[in-house]
Formats: structure tokens, sequence, C-alpha cells
């Protein structure tokens, strides 16, 4: 639910307060159409009016109204002071509203409304409005409406009550229709009034699936504990999140702000509880994208969750699992074998980027993206490969994570053509750089289709091993002998990457060196992409950089540079235009891991004012989730250096000068952890709260973990004692 005005609001009057509930898709029939998310009806919509008139707030105090985002406890809180001369008559409004965290169906509206000196006439009316943005009404009733999207099979239901107390005692409303509720009353100096309103929200996927019972049941539920127990079990979920997922920054409270506005909608943004739905580019908060996932939730998000929240990371891949057969799909119409995700995905799977787009210069663009951005194969399989390294989930290679990582090894080992030289090429693809298009082997594509062809070997290799009858199964069912295994070898060995061996240096693609090599610093401070500037077909003959290519490259498998690292670095950042909200993460994140901390605070300060202070102009659309992601990771994987061993976890820290201290919550292999970096101190604190004996490494010492003992670590002479 955004955080828009409800109370008096005029019709399209500033950021729309849509509701959206996750994946709830629908296709609009018209030329070009793609699914996308449908927002449901407002649930909040309040109307108070004194003495015939609307309340408002008085436009000569400034201050008359505030309203406040408390991310600890997950509530938007509303105060609105009248005053005497007007004819709010000096009273004054308190609100408070949630979306639970602990019961996801539910929402939470209350209202305190403080009655001035002056006896006045109060009329307040609480009502659902529909959306009208694609949602067909299918029923209505008092507490109960239905509707269903015009497309698809699926349908939504909301059930909702509302409550009116009058100094203590329940006043009956006196209107009521079809979801709305009306009362009339005279007021008494010093009247206190008190509005409660629940409403319980459920999806369903199938005609034969009916969302009412769903909806009425849980309804049923937070009734009977009342809405103090559904803010009790909602701020109690939330404290669990703050204390698994928390990072604290002393000495840089911008950054430990940023920080938090982060945690606050990434937590908010996945229910474990819910493996067919996933996150798209802006989450549940604007209509920007149309709702669709693209390899923003594996490589951006998923990270926090795996070593965060190992059950949501669980689900979000499991969404990928069940989407399986659509990306075979798309591998098979394009020619290939195995597993091509969607560059844009939904509910089913299928591809859906839109074919067409207008530019900036209100000319019509078309998108290659969907058919050339193959690299989400590639991302997904990182995302699982990471999530089992991290949980050691055996149940979820078994069953899901090592078919995805066979397909999508299987769909390299097909897309990957050796040629006359002895290499095998990927040909006519685009890189996370998409100011260049239809290129040939492109770093990032190249490399990272190596490394899920191995990892693919690898989970073939372990699944044989450990569970033979489980082998003997997925086998079967994928039709895959040793022959095409031996093949997948062969491509992964062969595979073109573009590194020049003189100067370590990986070329982007074939023939970016030969490129006009633009000097970005004669653009500083244009308010607009530089393609934009530049023009798209001059860009395109240019080395500008529209997001991490290279450097992302960089950032997620660093094993692939060495001692090159910081050289491909120093190449590319300067002509990286970051034209896309997920470069300065990764910019971030690589600068990090080369001990350039400075560097990687400025581009984290870079990533944390995307929405904070609405850089991109774009906030409107809904918040940048991967951006937010993205500072999860330069904190954790970057400035204090996270990284996975075999048993155990690695630190290697790296503050930034500002920063005189660090604290982080994450979870191995069902280990929950605290690490404390303290730089004036110099010392490195772990913690194990619960699990089995492990080990933690510090810049490369290794020490022995259990739950009963931390370990303190100087981080000067890497000397480990027991407090």
């Amino acid at each position: 639910m955004r955080g828009a005005r409800s109370i008096n609001r005029p019709p399209r009057a500033g950021v729309p307060p849509h509701t959206y509930v996750a994946g709830l898709f629908d296709t609009f029939q018209t030329e070009g159409a793609v699914p996308g998310l449908i927002p449901v009806a407002d649930w909040l919509t309040l109307r108070i009016l004194v003495n015939g008139k609307l309340l408002a707030r008085d436009p000569t105090r400034a201050s008359s109204k505030t309203l406040t985002l408390q991310m600890r406890r997950g509530v938007m809180l509303t105060d609105w002071g009248g005053s005497a001369n007007s004819a709010n008559t000096g009273m004054r409004l308190r609100a408070l509203r949630l979306v639970s965290l602990s019961e996801r169906a539910l929402g939470l509206q209350l209202i305190k409304l403080e009655m001035g000196d002056q006896a006045v006439d109060i009329v307040l009316e609480a009502s659902v409005e529909p959306a009208n943005l694609g949602l067909v009404g299918e029923r209505l009733e008092q507490d109960m409406g239905v509707w269903r999207t015009e497309h698809t099979e699926r349908s939504v239901a909301l059930a909702a009550v509302a409550t009116l107390s009058i100094d203590g005692r329940d006043v009956a409303p006196t209107e009521v229709g079809p979801l709305r509720w009306r009362w009339r009353w005279t007021s008494h100096r010093g009247q206190v009034a008190c509005l409660s309103r629940l409403v319980a929200v459920k999806r369903s996927d199938t005609k034969a699936d009916d969302p009412r019972p769903a909806a009425r049941v849980a309804l049923d539920a937070a009734r009977r504990i009342g809405w103090s127990g559904v803010l009790t079990a909602h701020e109690g979920a939330w404290a669990g999140r703050w204390a698994c997922g928390g990072v604290e920054v002393q000495g840089d409270p911008i950054a430990q702000r940023a920080l938090r506005f982060a945690l606050y909608h990434l937590n908010g943004a996945v229910n474990p509880a819910d493996d067919h739905v996933s996150i798209g580019a802006r989450a549940l908060t604007g209509d920007d994208y149309r709702g669709h996932v693209f390899w923003d939730t594996e490589i951006f998000l998923l990270p926090f969750y795996t070593f965060t929240w190992p059950a949501a990371a669980r689900a979000l891949l499991m969404y990928r699992f069940h989407t399986l057969p659509g990306a075979r799909a798309k591998a098979a119409r394009m020619g290939w074998r195995g597993a091509l995700y969607a560059w844009e995905s939904t509910d089913t799977g299928d591809e859906t980027t839109p074919e067409h787009v207008i530019g900036p210069d209100r000319k019509v663009v078309d998108v290659l993206c969907g058919r050339q951005e193959q690299h989400i194969s590639a991302d997904v399989a990182y995302a699982v490969w990471q999530y089992w390294l991290a949980s050691g989930d055996e149940g979820f290679l078994i069953a899901a994570g090592g078919e995805i990582l066979l397909e999508t090894g299987r769909f390299w080992a097909s897309r990957a053509q050796t040629e006359a030289d002895g290499r095998a090429h990927i040909r006519g693809v685009i890189g996370p750089d998409e100011y260049h298009e239809t290129i040939d082997d492109n770093a990032f594509t190249n490399v990272m289709a190596r490394w899920n062809i191995r990892r693919a070997l690898d989970v073939a290799a372990l699944v044989a091993e450990r569970w033979p009858e489980e082998w003997t199964r997925l086998s079967a069912n994928l039709a895959l002998v040793d022959s095409e295994l031996d093949q997948w070898r062969n491509a992964a060995d062969t595979m073109a990457d573009g590194l020049d061996p003189k100067t370590g240096l990986f070329e982007q693609f074939a023939g970016y060196f030969a490129l006009e090599d633009v000097d970005l610093a004669a653009y500083a401070g244009r308010s607009v992409p530089l393609d934009v500037v530049l023009g798209r077909e001059r860009t395109r003959r240019t080395q500008v950089v529209k997001q991490a290519d290279v450097v992302a490259l960089l950032a997620l498998l660093p094993e692939e540079f060495p001692p090159a690292a910081a050289a491909n670095f120093a190449y590319y950042e300067p002509r990286c235009g970051h034209g896309s909200s997920l470069s300065c993460a990764m910019h971030g994140l690589a600068a990090a891991r080369l001990g350039q901390s400075e560097t990687a605070l400025a581009y984290f300060h870079k990533a944390g004012a995307i929405d904070l202070s609405d850089t991109h102009a774009a906030v409107t659309g809904g918040v940048h989730i991967a951006a937010l992601g993205g500072l999860w990771q330069m904190a954790v994987f970057g400035l204090a250096g996270l990284s996975l061993l075999g048993d155990g976890i690695a630190l290697d820290p790296r503050l930034p000068a500002s920063w005189t201290s660090l604290s982080f919550a994450c979870q191995w292999r069902g280990r929950s952890l605290k690490v404390r970096i303290d730089q004036t101190r110099t010392v490195v604190e772990v913690a194990m709260a619960a699990g089995l004996p492990m080990t933690v490494a510090v810049r490369g010492a290794v020490y022995g973990l259990n739950h009963d003992q931390p370990v303190l670590i100087s981080t000067i002479d890497r000397v480990g004692a027991t407090p």
C-alpha cells in the first residue's frame, strides 16, 4: 500500500494510493500489450465532514500535518491538527495504518479524532473504493467484495470490518452499504472518537479457486484478537526481522538511515509462504515496469535474503523453479536446449518484455532485451548456487535447485557454438550494458555462462555421489547422459571470454576496444542519461557503458580476475555513465573488494540517494528495490568483506574512515551470527546465537566458533582470543 494521503483525498490528487497484491497480473487486450500488476480496491478511503465541510489542514500552519513512516514498527503515522479559526474548530486527528508482516493478508487502519472546544456536527464515512484499473466487480456485499481480472482467471477478495467508538463506547453506524460505513453525531468539548478498520485480501489464480473463504477466515481471526492483537503481532514480526537482518553503522548517520530504509523495504517485499510470486523491479510500491521480475531479484536481492532470511530466499528461488517450463519453452522457441529465462517475467515464466517503447525523443524504439539479454539464465543459476552454499538446503537442491542448474547449464552449452578458431562463441546478445546491442562474446555473459556450466557439472557429480537414486531419477527425467556432460565440459573449457593475457583486461565484447573513447568528465552535471545527450546511434559507437558490465563480473566472480582486478576497475569505471539505478551498487561492491573503501562509500551514498533524495526523479514509479538490496551488499559483502568458505564464513573488513563500527546479523547453514567490526579498537567480534560449531576466517586467519564462546579478533595482528 503506497503511503499516500487517504483522509479526504480529492480525486486524482498526487500519488495514487494503490494497493498491490503480489501475483495479481492481467493483460489488456490492446496491440502489443504485456501483462502488468493490477491495483486492487483502495481500502483506506475516509471522509470527515465538520459542520458540512470537509475536515481540512489549516493552510496557514505549515506544521499542522505530519506524515511519519516508523520503519522499526512498520507503520505509517499521521498527526493532523486543526486551528480554532478554521472549520476544524481545534480538532486533532491522529492515524496509524499498516499492512501486516505477521499475517500478509491483513491491513489495519486506526483513526483517533480529538474534538476541540466547540460542539460541531460530524459525519465520518469509511469506504472501500474500486481502483477501476483492470478489475471487474463480481460480488459486492456489506463486508466483502470480489473482483476478477478481465482477461485471465485470477480474482481477489477483500473482506472488511469497521468499528467506531466514542468516549470508549461502540457506536453503530448511521448508514451502511456495500463496504461502506457512515456515522453522524454532534460532538462535545474534549470528546474522543476512535475508528478501527481491518481488511483481509486474498488472491486466487483459477476460476475454481474462490478467494472468499480464505479472506473471511483471515478477517475472522483478526477480529478475534482485535486491532491491538493485530498490531502486536505485526510489531513482533518486525522486531524479529530487525534482529535477524539489521545493520548498524556508527559514525555515518546518512548511511545508517539509508540502510534502514533499504532493509525496511527488503523485509516487506517478500512472502516466504508464497513461492509462486517474486519481487518486481519496484517491488509492490509503484507502477513502473508493470511489476515485472528481472535479474534484479537474483543478483541484487537474493543475497540479502540468503544470508538473513533463508526461507524467503528459498521461496523466491522456487518461483524460478515453477516458471522453469516457460524458460524451457523460450529456449526451444529460439532454437536452443535447456532453459532460457524470460528477461521480464510475471506469473507464468513467459517472456513479457515489450517489443517497442517510446523513447525520450518520442520515437518508437525496438526493445531487443527479451530476445538478446540472455545472461538472466546464468543470474538465476548464480543465486541458486549461492543459496545452496550458504544454506546447505539439501531438499531444495534435490527437488528444484539442481534441475535449475542443469537446465541453465544445458542452455549455455547449446547456445555457445564452437567455431573455426576452436573457441566457443556466444553471438548476438546484450550484456548488462544495454547501450550496445547485438554484440558478440560479451565478457559478462560468456564468463557467467562458463561459470554456470561448471556449476551444473558440479551439481551433477554431487547428486550422483550423495544421492544416487535421485540422480537416476533426475537424469532420466532430463534425458541427460554422460556424453552430453562431456560436451558441456568442452564448451566451458573453450569459452571465449575476451581476456587479454598481456594486460589482464577483459574486453567487454568483441570490438569494444576499437570504439570511440569519450571523456565523460566533459558531461558532468548532466540531468539526463548520456545516451540522450549523445543520441542512441552515437552512443553505440562509443565505449560509454550504461551500467556495470565487466565491473559487475568483478563484483560477482572476483576469483575470475586476480591479479588484474584493479586494472579492469580502473579501465571501466571512468567509462560508465551510470544510466541505471543498478550501477552504483556493483561499482561500490567491486571498489570495496579492491580495498578502495572511500570510493565504495561514495557509491554507497549515491545509491542511497536514488530514492531518499529522488536523484533519478522516478520515485513516483516506486522504490528502486535493487539499489536498496545493493546497499546491503556494499556494506556486508563489500566493506565488511563477508564471503563463503567451504565450512564457514570469511571476513575481510575494509571500513571507510568515517565508519567507526559496522555491526550486522547473518545466517549460515542454520547458525545465527552477530558480527561487529570496531574500527576504533581494530577488532572483529563474531558471536553465534545458535547452531553447531563452525569456522570463521578474518583476513585469512581461521578461528573456531561455537554458540557459547564468541571470538574477538585483532585486525592488526590477527591474534584471536575469547572474551
